[in-house]
């Protein structure tokens, strides 16, 4: 009988519980909600990798804007062109801050970071550093020349591979390339000098790491009882790791500080270079710390996002190997034969344009956008988000919406024919959008356009046998592909000419 009254209280408990919770939604026009939510977890319980496809899943089943409890987090759920429109223009300023999480701790450098850094005065002036003293459009086209050399030399590497090419690796390797000439001065890969080549693997091996690390959960993030009793081996590796990327960065700083003298006074600077000369006159701002910490967001940010979103447009062309031929003579018609394409073409090849914007709507670099985090009270689809609530924007489930896109999962470049630019409103946005979205979109958009038409310019792609290439993500923080895409690559008969000229003849013999 006692056990029967102890059920009866507590199912009894559990309901006045849950009604009491329900009449407080209610009175306060929170969103709507997914049931239950479990006391401590909240709705943990529901993630599974993939994490976009899954919240896509309960947004789908329980509406396009909705209110979730990760651990002690509140979590706005977007789902919809006009809700992330809301969050990203009248509400732009309150979403403008980021979630403090232990990745933005240790990598973002106690949150001082361009990435990680809180809507404020510092996070200005590292956009304002960004925008116009390293990656605005004068700066981008003095480094025009190292984009074009890399793309010639990435040329010649894919003449002299045998067939098959693992493709994500030799793009990896170019955007590598390029980036660090515009950091640093140097190229790392596909050189000749050893010691530059065991710099480089250290290199390599640290933004590897990195790009796990950030793709790790961490449940401490949402449940700090966690950390608090020291259950958190992130924590470790995450310190260790940001004390060697100080150590490698630190050290190509006193490299370029000490050959500064010996510079040319008509040479380019690089992107270290103009932060040291800045560093001169305002050293209590420009440190050593500002500037390790700027080249490794750029970095982050412009490495294997591009390189796994050409990855992914050369395995979407190679299952439909009609657009391919559509797109090389849309560039034999624009740019013809005799020269490789340039940046100045992509504005005059719509086509291609079209294939980039349609891949970056099927496999967008950053499914979930980077958190954002409401400083203040506000109104998204007229309900009252409460201050400190965490926005994830699923910008994948966005793209893959039947309501926004006829035949989403249909692989249509057409549909893009008359968008000038990467963004079609709030329906595609893989560089983000408002106050934090990516400010290297523009060298992003530049890299992408010229690498893909050279590539598919210069040389005609096979699958390695009829089956269809698997086009499977693999869960982590930029989608990359369940296996990397390995293809048969040969040149194109008219083409050879222009082959022969990079100094390729004994390959096309």
């Amino acid at each position: 009988m006692e056990l029967t009254y102890l059920y009866i209280s507590l199912i009894l408990l559990v309901a006045s519980y849950l009604f009491i919770t329900h009449i407080r939604r209610k009175a306060s026009n929170l969103p709507p909600t997914v049931f239950p939510s479990i006391p401590l977890i909240g709705h943990l319980y529901l993630l599974k990798p993939p994490a976009h496809r899954t919240l896509a899943k309960i947004s789908a089943k329980y509406g396009p804007i909705l209110l979730l409890k990760f651990g002690f987090r509140r979590v706005l759920l977007i789902s919809s062109p006009s809700a992330a429109e809301e969050c990203f223009t009248k509400n732009d300023i309150i979403f403008a801050n980021r979630p403090l999480m232990l990745f933005g701790k240790i990598i973002g450098v106690n949150y001082t970071s361009l990435a990680w850094s809180p809507y404020g005065d510092n996070w200005r002036n590292l956009r304002r550093i960004a925008s116009i003293e390293i990656l605005s459009i004068h700066r981008l086209n003095q480094f025009h020349y190292i984009r074009v050399e890399e793309i010639r030399l990435l040329i010649r590497k894919l003449l002299t591979i045998s067939s098959p090419v693992t493709v994500k690796s030799v793009l990896y390797e170019l955007t590598l390339n390029v980036m660090m000439r515009m950091i640093s001065g140097k190229r790392y890969f596909g050189g000749v000098d050893k010691e530059l080549e065991a710099e480089g693997k250290v290199f390599r091996d640290i933004l590897d790491e990195t790009f796990i690390l950030a793709g790790a959960a961490n449940i401490g993030d949402y449940l700090p009882i966690l950390s608090w009793l020291g259950v958190n081996s992130l924590e470790k590796r995450l310190i260790t790791l940001q004390e060697k990327r100080d150590v490698f960065f630190q050290g190509l700083i006193e490299q370029l500080r000490k050959s500064k003298g010996t510079k040319l006074a008509n040479e380019r600077k690089t992107m270290i270079e103009l932060l040291l000369s800045l560093q001169e006159s305002e050293p209590e701002y420009y440190t050593d710390d500002l500037i390790r910490s700027f080249v490794l967001v750029l970095l982050a940010a412009g490495s294997d996002t591009s390189s796994g979103t050409m990855e992914w447009v050369l395995s979407v062309l190679l299952n439909h190997p009609h657009v391919l031929k559509k797109a090389q003579d849309e560039i034999d018609r624009v740019v013809g034969t005799t020269r490789l394409v340039d940046e100045p073409d992509i504005a005059n090849l719509p086509y291609l344009r079209c294939i980039i914007n349609e891949t970056l709507r099927l496999y967008p670099a950053t499914p979930l956008l980077v958190p954002h985090e409401s400083s203040h009270d506000c109104v998204i689809g007229g309900y009252n988000i409460p201050r400190g609530t965490m926005l994830i924007v699923n910008q994948w489930a966005i793209h893959h919406d039947p309501k926004v896109w006829t035949d989403p999962e249909k692989f249509n470049p057409e549909r893009f024919e008359g968008l000038e630019g990467t963004r079609d409103g709030f329906k595609l946005l893989p560089f983000g959008s408002g106050r934090r979205g990516c400010p290297g979109e523009g060298l992003a958009v530049r890299m992408l356009g010229m690498t893909l038409g050279a590539v598919i310019q210069c040389f005609d792609w096979e699958r390695l046998s009829d089956d269809l290439v698997d086009m499977t993500e693999r869960p982590g923080i930029i989608m990359p592909r369940v296996e990397p895409l390995v293809a048969k690559c040969k040149p194109r008969v008219k083409m050879m000419n222009l082959l022969s000229e990079l100094g390729a003849d004994h390959v096309l013999a």
